[in-house]
């Protein structure tokens, strides 16, 4: 077999099959093999096309065995000389080792608890080696690999597997890296010209774009690109076209979501409202010239006759929910009900009380929404008797309907999605949108994730805000910390403790915060502690914040529940234990509980050893900076783009080759193209291969989504 696959072989091409043909009956496929590819989501021959490799080894030159270097990953090709399975007398492990040479040395290679390896590797056998090099060079024992990466080699697979920069693919139970290649080798032969350019020539041609045929075989089997390295780091040519496909048809789905809610009719609120003067001027503080800016571009969406969409988002504690609330109060001015859909019933729970209290002087009726609220207020909502209605996803059940709903706020958007968006619209008619988080994002990902949206930044925290000093402490300097404790209380100060788990785990070691409390009373008997958490009833777990907020306890011992709503400015500091157990965003959120109350506050982050160097980066970044979005891009930078915002949730396509951080510029170029090319053609009535391509890739969401 060639090792240049450019020339197409039509051999095994029959009429009937197309780039939807099933999978089974593929060349080298068949029933059995069909269901293992399945659980890679191979299920047809497009699908195949498109399973990319996640890595590249070099075998062009494999390295001879006296040419391995100590402590780094290599690959060699040798032949195995013997096999044997070792039991280790303590602990009965039965370890399968071989030792293989090709010539210039002998290499002993072992794996742990593999003992059914030894039908692979007979004497003889051609055999591919990739792991790290050990053994002592002084000590006579020579070169070992444990647990190394294999492949078998015959004559046959000499242009495949070997002698090239070889793709190598995740597998699964049933199927070998090896035996992927194989397939891939034989379906970019005979079926890559079945692979049609959809995107326009001229969006092509304007950035010097490779055809996609090409590029497809290219990630597959690179033949253009002698560089591994640039292969592996996603910065081929190749990588380049695909990663730009994927974000063209992103955007062009964001863009379509745009102009389609542009071209609706919506409700136009009349917002010279005195019930919104009456608040503002009760607020025991002046509004920022953020908060005011913001306001300013809400008020302008809600007079024109379109449905809003705008997402605000800013750090922590920056006064989103006055925001929110005064373009509550306009819809409700103008007749209308408003709504604020909550992630958790905690979060839904948090508003209510405070919105509660913010309002009850204004004589509006406010109720509570969540699937465990008693005496659910289903008929005060639909008989228009609720003007404003807090809750979680269950206001949008079939079941809950609204007399009049005007104006919707989701909170903590990215853990709801497109879709759900879309079902609280049908709750009116193209009541506006307004969205808001409290996770600072990136502009970029927020362009990207939000595109269909306008966005509003709140970038200034209110006046008399300190930066607090955040650092990092292990469990020997507990005496440390409780001086630091110990310091806050002697001047009036509070404290909160918070813990990851409610109570002791055995398959986790963690503090749990029902133990912390007790031993926290002993340490500190003269001092008030209360404990607060998700499982107490909300009448319980709001008094307790109440107690705490008007200082009847002095340390506040919570787990997670205190990450919103409860603003407590005489509480200066906050110990976090096991830290390296929370997300960045979450100890940001945490953090910014203090610092409200205009003095030096401090964030105490308690780590347990060991943990791994992803803990290490995000504790880190915690001491480095208060800034919310240098946390959220430390945070992406950590987590990568789809864990960030969880887009198996959020109803935007997933991203297989494209990086949001790596390929930056292709994600702006595709971008403006696409809403280019919205904006010229709408219908996309051109380009009918990139509408069923479109289609494809959104899985009918933007059918789904009536914007």
């Amino acid at each position: 077999m060639s090792n240049n696959i450019s020339n197409i072989n039509k051999s095994n091409y029959t009429p009937q099959t197309t780039k939807d043909t099933h999978i089974q009956y593929i060349k080298g496929v068949g029933p059995a093999r069909s269901k293992i590819l399945e659980r890679l989501d191979i299920k047809v021959l497009n699908d195949l096309l498109f399973y990319f490799p996640w890595r590249y080894e070099d075998r062009k030159s494999l390295k001879k065995i006296n040419e391995l270097s100590y402590g780094h990953i290599e690959t060699t090709m040798c032949e195995v000389l013997s096999t044997e399975i070792v039991t280790t007398p303590r602990k009965r492990m039965k370890i399968f080792e071989i030792t293989a040479s090709d010539k210039t040395g002998f290499l002993k290679s072992k794996w742990f608890n593999q003992p059914y390896l030894a039908r692979y590797f007979k004497k003889g056998q051609k055999v591919i080696l990739s792991g790290a090099v050990k053994g002592n060079p002084y000590a006579g024992a020579g070169l070992e690999m444990e647990n190394p990466d294999f492949e078998l080699v015959g004559e046959e697979d000499r242009f495949i597997h070997t002698s090239r920069i070889v793709p190598v693919y995740k597998a699964t139970e049933g199927i070998s890296p090896k035996q992927i290649r194989t397939l891939m080798f034989n379906a970019v032969s005979n079926y890559l010209f079945l692979i049609e350019d959809y995107i326009p020539e001229e969006v092509l041609k304007r950035h010097a774009l490779k055809p996609l045929d090409w590029a497809v075989k290219e990630m597959h089997f690179p033949e253009e690109v002698a560089d591994v390295n640039m292969l592996n780091n996603g910065s081929s040519p190749a990588h380049r076209r695909l990663a730009f496909d994927e974000f063209f048809l992103l955007e062009l789905g964001l863009a379509l979501l745009k102009k389609g809610e542009v071209l609706e009719q919506g409700i136009s609120f009349k917002t010279d409202n005195c019930l919104v003067n009456k608040f503002l001027n009760s607020l025991p503080f002046q509004l920022t010239k953020a908060q005011h800016r913001v306001l300013a571009e809400i008020m302008a969406d809600l007079q024109r006759p379109l449905p809003m969409n705008r997402l605000i988002h800013g750090d922590v504690g920056c006064g989103k929910t006055v925001i929110a609330l005064v373009s509550m109060l306009v819809a409700v001015e103008n007749g209308y009900q408003s709504c604020l859909m909550a992630p958790t019933e905690l979060l839904a729970e948090q508003h209510f009380i405070n919105i509660h209290k913010m309002i009850e002087t204004l004589g509006l009726r406010i109720v509570l929404l969540t699937s465990s609220s008693k005496g659910k207020p289903v008929d005060d909502i639909s008989e228009g008797n609720a003007q404003i209605i807090i809750g979680t996803h269950a206001l949008i059940q079939e079941q809950v309907k609204f007399k009049k709903l005007g104006l919707a706020i989701i909170d903590e958007q990215h853990k709801f999605g497109v879709v759900q968006r879309a079902n609280i619209r049908r709750k009116g008619f193209n009541p506006d949108i307004l969205i808001m988080t409290a996770t600072p994002i990136p502009r970029t990902l927020a362009l990207t994730l939000y595109g269909d949206l306008d966005i509003s930044i709140i970038d200034e925290l209110p006046s008399g805000r300190k930066p607090i000093i955040t650092k990092m402490f292990f469990p020997a300097q507990k005496d440390r910390i409780h001086s630091l404790i110990k310091e806050e209380l002697t001047k009036g100060r509070q404290v909160y403790i918070v813990y990851p788990l409610i109570e002791e785990s055995e398959k986790l070691d963690l503090k749990s915060a029902i133990d912390g409390a007790e031993a926290l009373r002993k340490i500190y008997p003269e001092r008030r502690v209360g404990l607060v958490h998700g499982k107490m009833h909300r009448n319980d777990r709001e008094a307790v914040m109440t107690q705490f907020k008007s200082g009847e306890i002095d340390i506040l011992v919570a787990t997670t529940v205190i990450e919103v709503g409860i603003d407590v400015p005489n509480a200066s500091l906050m110990l976090i234990v096991h830290a390296e157990r929370f997300g960045l965003a979450q100890l940001h959120q945490l953090r910014g509980r203090i610092g409200r109350g205009g003095y030096d506050s401090y964030c105490l982050l308690m780590a347990y050893p060991t943990f791994s160097e992803e803990a290490k980066r995000r504790l880190k970044a915690m001491e480095a900076t208060s800034d919310g979005f240098r946390i959220a891009e430390e945070d992406l930078a950590i987590r990568g783009p789809g864990d960030f915002f969880g887009t198996r949730q959020s109803g935007i396509p997933d991203l297989k080759i494209a990086n949001i951080i790596r390929d930056i510029k292709e994600l702006e170029t595709a971008r403006k193209e696409a809403f280019d090319l919205i904006e010229a053609e709408p219908g996309l009535n051109r380009y009918p291969l990139l509408k069923e391509n479109l289609q494809k890739k959104w899985r009918g969401r933007l059918e789904l989504i009536k914007s």
